[in-house]
C-alpha cells in the first residue's frame, strides 16, 4: 500500500474516550453532519441496537481510510486503467484480519474481489465500489462524480462487517459491473443483495431510481458527386442524418415525461461542394423503465430509418452501452433510513417511501441498474458540499468537494448506515425473505409499461442534482 499520509493520519487518530470527533477536527472540518454515534443514542430512544457498535467501529477506521482516500482522489485514473487505486484498496484490505483478496478478477486487470468467510452458512452481501474517475476537457482527468468516496464508503463499510459477504469493485465509464454480472462473480459467490452509494450536492435519499439507457452510433452511408455539376448522381447521406435528427426532434412532443433523447453529429460530410457519402452521430435513448426505453428504441430507430428511407442512403446503427434502470428496494431503503437518521438532525431522509422516490429518482444512468434487476438492490445518495459554482457531479468543482474533509466524514456517516443494513440482514430472522419478496414485486411491476408520473420539481421535494453517471 502506498506510504500514508502522516499529518492527515494524526488528524484522525482516535480520541480519548468522549471526545467528539469535531472537536479533534477543529479548524479542519467546517459544519460536519456527523455526530458521535454515543450522542445519537442518547437522542433517539428506538436507535438500532448495533448502531453504537457500529459507528465506533467506522470511526476507529478514519485513520487508516483517510490516505486511502487521498491517494485515489490525488491520482484520478479512468474507467480500467486504475492501477493505482486498485494496488491502494487490495493492500488496504489484505491488511484487514480474515479478508482473502483476490486481484485481478475474472478477467479484469483493475477488478478485485474480497472475500471474509464465516464458514457458516447464511446470507451474502455484496458492497459495490466504483474506483475510476471522469475526463474533462483535453487531457484533464477528475474526480468528477465522487468516484473515490463511493470507494471509500464502501471499503470502511467492508471492514467493519465479518459475517460471510463479498465485495466486487467495478469501474466507471465501461460498465463493469455488468461485465462482473456476465462472468458469473455474483453467482459464484452466491450473493444475495447489493449495496452501494453515491455522492450528491443536494438531498440525502436511501431510494435512487435511476433511467434506463442505451447507447447507439449512427452511420449513414451513401454516394459521392460534385454538388453543383451532377447533383444527382449523389446519395446525400447528410441529408438522411438531418432528416433523422429533425424526425427526433418531432417524435419528442408524443414522449413520455421521463423519455430523455439525446445525440450528436460526431461527421457531417468532408466538403462543401461534394454531396456527402458518409455521416455519423453517436445517440442515446433513456426512459424510467427498461420496458418502456425498448417501446421507446423501437420509434428512434424509427425516426433514423426514415432519414435512409426518404434519400436513399443505408443506414448502420451500432449499439455500444446499455444500462436498466435501478429498481430501489424498500425494505432495505427503510433499514438505511432507519440507521442514517439515528446519527444526526440535519441532513434527515423522509420517513415517507414515495416522497424519498421523488427526492432519489435521477435521469442518470447506472450499471448498478443491471444489477437491482438480478438482485436485490439499493443506491443510496449523500449530501457533500458543492463547489464555489454550486455545480454537481461531472464538474472539475464537484472533484475539489469530494476530495475534502467534510465530504470524507459524510461518506463515513453513509458507510455507518450501510454497515447496519448489512449487520440487519445477516442476522434478523425472516428480513432477507421480505427483501426478496419486495424484489420479486418491484421487477414485476417495472416490466410493464406504465406511464410515467411527470418528474416533479417541487422545492419541497428538493430534486436531487446528480448530474450524470453516463
Amino acid at each position: 500500500m502506498p506510504p500514508a499520509d502522516t499529518e492527515s493520519r494524526e488528524q484522525f487518530e482516535p480520541a480519548p474516550q468522549g471526545t467528539h470527533r469535531l472537536e479533534r477536527m477543529s479548524g479542519i472540518v467546517d459544519d460536519s453532519v456527523v455526530i458521535n454515534h454515543d450522542e445519537a443514542n442518547s437522542a433517539i430512544t428506538d436507535a438500532p441496537p448495533n448502531l453504537s457498535d457500529i459507528s465506533a467501529i467506522v470511526d476507529g477506521l478514519a485513520a487508516d481510510l483517510w490516505p486511502v482516500n487521498k491517494m485515489i482522489h490525488d491520482n484520478p485514473e479512468l474507467g480500467f486503467q486504475e492501477v493505482i487505486a486498485h494496488q491502494t484498496l487490495t493492500s488496504f484490505m489484505r491488511s484487514k484480519t480474515g479478508w482473502k483478496v483476490f486481484p485481478s478478477a475474472y478477467g479484469m486487470a483493475t477488478a478485485w474481489v474480497a472475500e471474509f468467510d464465516t464458514r457458516r452458512k447464511g446470507p451474502v452481501v455484496s458492497f459495490n465500489v466504483e474506483m475510476a474517475q471522469s475526463r474533462g476537457k483535453g487531457s484533464d482527468v477528475w474526480d468528477a462524480c465522487g468516484r473515490r468516496l463511493v470507494t471509500l464508503l464502501d471499503c470502511a463499510t467492508d471492514a467493519s462487517v465479518n459475517p460471510a459477504w463479498d465485495m466486487l469493485i467495478a469501474t466507471k465509464g465501461g460498465g463493469g459491473k455488468i461485465k462482473l454480472l456476465e462472468a458469473g462473480a455474483y453467482k459464484d459467490h452466491q450473493v444475495d443483495i447489493s449495496l452501494m452509494s453515491h455522492p450528491v450536492i443536494v438531498n440525502d435519499c436511501a431510494l435512487m431510481r435511476t433511467a434506463a439507457y442505451t447507447a447507439f452510433t449512427v452511420e449513414y452511408f451513401g454516394r459521392e458527386a460534385h454538388a453543383a455539376v451532377n447533383p444527382w448522381q449523389g446519395i446525400n447521406a447528410l441529408d438522411a442524418l438531418i432528416t433523422a435528427y429533425n424526425a427526433l426532434s418531432v417524435l419528442r412532443q408524443q414522449t413520455m415525461p421521463g423519455d430523455v433523447i439525446q445525440g450528436n453529429i460526431t461527421n457531417g460530410g468532408v466538403r462543401p461542394n461534394v454531396i456527402h457519402a458518409y455521416t455519423a452521430g453517436n445517440f442515446v435513448v433513456r426512459a424510467d423503465t427498461q420496458a418502456r426505453l425498448e417501446e421507446l428504441k423501437k420509434q428512434v430507430d424509427a425516426c433514423f430509418q426514415a432519414g435512409a428511407t426518404a434519400t436513399g442512403a443505408t443506414l448502420k446503427m451500432t449499439p455500444t452501452q446499455s444500462y436498466a434502470d435501478h429498481v430501489p428496494n424498500r425494505v432495505l431503503g427503510d433499514v438505511y433510513r432507519r440507521y442514517f437518521n439515528m446519527m444526526s438532525p440535519p441532513h434527515l431522509i423522509p420517513e415517507n417511501d414515495d416522497i424519498g422516490e421523488i427526492r432519489g429518482r435521477v435521469m442518470a444512468s447506472t450499471d448498478q441498474g443491471n444489477i437491482s434487476y438480478a438482485m436485490p438492490s439499493l443506491h443510496a445518495g449523500f449530501s457533500i458540499p458543492p463547489g464555489p459554482g454550486g455545480n454537481g457531479p461531472h464538474n472539475p468543482e464537484f472533484a475539489g468537494a469530494a476530495g475534502t474533509k467534510v465530504a470524507f466524514e459524510r461518506s463515513l456517516r453513509v458507510a455507518k448506515a450501510l454497515t447496519g443494513v448489512a449487520v440487519d440482514v445477516l442476522t434478523q430472522n425472516g428480513l432477507l425473505e421480505k427483501v426478496k419478496n419486495e424484489w420479486k414485486r418491484d421487477i414485476q411491476q417495472s416490466s410493464k409499461i406504465v406511464p410515467a408520473a411527470p418528474h416533479q420539481h417541487d422545492v419541497s421535494l428538493g430534486m436531487n442534482n446528480f448530474g450524470t453517471f453516463v
